[in-house]
């Protein structure tokens, strides 16, 4: 990645978002204007205490909810211009999800686990097979292909969880808190995976996050309070020179 790549092609943009929701006869304001740039390619981090509006931006981002004003600009698509369909085959075929609590099938191998989604989706047998294996091979599972969750630890069951995000192949992953039902070792190994996968497969990481040890892997902090974005900042660990991050 260039860096002039990096300056002038962003993945996200985030412009003027906000979400209000009504609770009762009362209003809540979860975020308050949210402008946000996030460069191709990059392990970018969201930071802030519960409540700062941080898993509510990861969801419009990933189009699970929608913004009450303000744009989403995804991979140069504005997501308020999508239908509910359009919205969901922009969500299977360009993003990847990964969650706190791995939400893998208990009766699924870790294959099967990771093939389901591609089979909703379509893809032809032998593609779906080499795709699996490939995840898999990425996260450093293929000797685990054919163990079920409970035969895994923790840390193994969220790198499936990863290898299912990246078996479709996607330019994005969405990462919500992947590190907080880890012990701090492990969360640190998952973090590095995160990184090892920017930098080897070019997929654009952004997660939410508590975790200060995100510091050592990620390449840009986005830190959140009461709504907004905070303060920008690129990390010592950038391999490549990024754009001044915006003013917001």
């Amino acid at each position: 990645m260039t860096e002039q790549q990096a300056n002038h092609d962003p993945i996200i943009i985030v412009e003027g978002v906000t979400r209000i929701y009504q609770v009762g006869s009362n209003q809540v304001h979860a975020l308050r204007g949210v402008d946000m740039v996030v460069p191709r390619s990059i392990f970018a981090a969201v930071k802030g205490r519960s409540g700062s509006g941080k898993t509510t931006l990861l969801n419009i981002i990933g189009g699970l909810d929608r913004a009450t004003a303000g744009k989403v600009i995804l991979d140069g698509r504005p997501l308020d211009n999508l239908s509910e369909r359009q919205m969901t085959l922009m969500r299977r075929h360009m993003i990847g999800f990964v969650f706190q609590s791995f939400a893998l099938l208990p009766t699924f191998s870790a294959f099967e686990n990771i093939e389901l989604p591609l089979r909703i989706a379509g893809v032809p047998r032998r593609e779906r097979v080499e795709r699996v294996r490939r995840a898999l091979s990425v996260v450093g599972l293929s000797r685990w292909a054919n163990h079920r969750p409970h035969e895994l630890s923790g840390g193994q069951q969220q790198r499936v969880a990863i290898a299912r995000a990246l078996a479709n192949r996607p330019a994005l992953i969405l990462a919500d808190e992947p590190t907080g039902e880890l012990d701090s070792v492990t969360g640190r190994e998952i973090l590095a995976l995160f990184r090892h996968i920017v930098e080897e497969e070019g997929v654009t990481v952004l997660m939410v996050t508590h975790d200060p040890k995100v510091e050592e892997f990620a390449h840009r902090i986005y830190e959140m309070v009461d709504g907004r974005i905070d303060r920008v900042r690129d990390t010592a660990v950038t391999p490549f020179a990024l754009q001044q991050p915006m003013a917001v």
